[in-house]
């Protein structure tokens, strides 16, 4: 470990920040990567069994390099500038850098509708999750619904581990998905990826034009009510598995005063954000998939090294996986019928209890939170704010330390050296 702050330290451990600690360590600097999860590979890549063969090659690239891993690890505060503060089960450590890459990644938007807090409703993505830590999902009925690509990649791993599939609901018009695959035939790459994905699924239809409306049970999930081009169906369930594509996670650069514009931070050619020696990568400049998240990591560990020049050979790479950004944009954007969902009833923030109504009486993030403490519990608004924002137009303006939940003991006490801290790999 060295005795000087880190020359460059990432994090996040998903694909933009697994690529852009590569790329900076080549670069010969002193590289950390903190992470919260206990391994690298973020939640695209989550687990090593049956991970892609391009994880595997970024991981054993990154192994072959003298980088301090610091896994499960979460920062949650910036005290000075050039230091950052993250949490873990040995306490907290203090992690000094001259250059910060943002790697922050994305997390499930979920919108509110009668009945999505009874157990067995969950994100698309969490529930793959719990699946691949081991819970059993055989002959269970799941209805897959929300928007976007991540719904046919979740259908097809749970139809692998022998879920029963009755239906996967597409909120986006068959308009929409149309124009979409005929993109993908200037990218033979992603479809390929789109017909090996489809091929995976014989027999499970296809519902685009639908979403849930509302969901039945009593102690937990029963049914699922959907409305499927403009006709109402109810189908028995074990899980409904819903999410309404990503969110960015912005709270860690919105800390340190990073440019956010449109939900994303904002950053120039070479990842640079508009804080000195900041640089954000992968999702939280916007929601693009695996290709662009590894482009813009390693252009943001290059530049951050010095390596301005290797940084602009991927440039030509990265506008190309913009423009099929742009395209996953247009296709899935949530359409407005989805604001009618939730009823009076509906509890919005699940953490305080704050329903519909109550938000619906005030006119901006700030004062429902003040009157309401919707935004104030556990998960810091992660799962109202984006749905909020989606239902009144709101701006998410409000964020405070810690970024994370974290506890007394961590705010109190004096920080470990990341010399000295045991949660370190190479």
């Amino acid at each position: 470990m060295p005795d000087a702050p880190f020359d460059v330290l990432v994090v996040g451990g998903g694909p933009a920040g697994m690529a852009a600690a590569v790329r900076a360590a080549e670069s010969k600097g002193q590289v950390a990567v903190v992470d919260d999860n206990a391994t690298l590979g973020g939640q695209i890549w989550r687990g090593a069994s049956g991970s892609p063969l391009k994880a595997v090659q970024w991981q054993d690239r990154l192994r072959q390099l003298d980088v301090a891993i610091f896994s499960g690890a979460r920062v949650f505060h910036q005290p000075a500038p050039g230091v950052l503060l993250a949490e873990c089960f040995e306490g907290v450590i203090e992690l000094q850098h001259k250059n910060l890459i943002l790697a922050t990644g994305a997390r499930e938007r979920f919108l509110p509708f009668p009945g999505w807090t009874l157990p067995h409703v969950m994100g698309a993505g969490g529930l793959q999750a719990l699946v691949k830590s081991g819970l059993p999902i055989e002959g269970k009925r799941i209805v897959i619904a929300g928007t976007g690509p991540l719904l046919l990649a979740v259908a097809s791993y749970l139809r692998g581990h022998r879920a029963e599939i009755p239906v996967i609901c597409e909120q986006a018009p068959w308009r929409r998905l149309v124009v979409f695959g005929l993109n993908l035939l200037g990218s033979p790459t992603k479809l390929s990826q789109a017909w090996q994905l489809k091929s995976e699924l014989p027999g499970i239809p296809f519902a685009p034009n639908s979403w849930p409306v509302s969901v039945q049970g009593t102690n937990q999930l029963q049914s699922v009510t959907i409305l499927r081009d403009g006709r109402s169906e109810t189908i028995p369930c074990d899980y409904l598995a819903c999410g309404f594509h990503l969110v960015p996670n912005i709270e860690l650069a919105q800390l340190l005063g990073c440019s956010i514009k449109d939900g994303v931070v904002q950053v120039d050619d070479f990842q640079r954000t508009t804080q000195n020696n900041i640089f954000c990568a992968g999702e939280p400049t916007g929601i693009g998939g695996v290709e662009l998240s590894l482009l813009e990591g390693q252009i943001a560990g290059l530049a951050a090294s010095g390596a301005e020049d290797e940084a602009r050979q991927l440039f030509a790479a990265r506008a190309k996986a913009r423009r099929f950004a742009l395209a996953l944009d247009r296709t899935f954007r949530l359409r407005p019928e989805l604001k009618n969902l939730a009823a009076p009833e509906t509890m919005v923030c699940r953490c305080e209890d704050v329903r519909f109504s109550q938000l619906k009486m005030h006119s901006s993030w700030r004062t429902a939170k003040l009157h309401t403490r919707c935004g104030m519990g556990p998960c810091q608004g992660r799962i109202c704010g984006p749905a909020a924002e989606f239902l009144f137009d709101w701006t998410l303006d409000s964020v405070r330390p810690p970024v994370f939940p974290a506890q007394v003991a961590s705010l109190a006490s004096p920080a470990k050296s990341e010399q000295t801290t045991t949660g370190v790999s190479q």
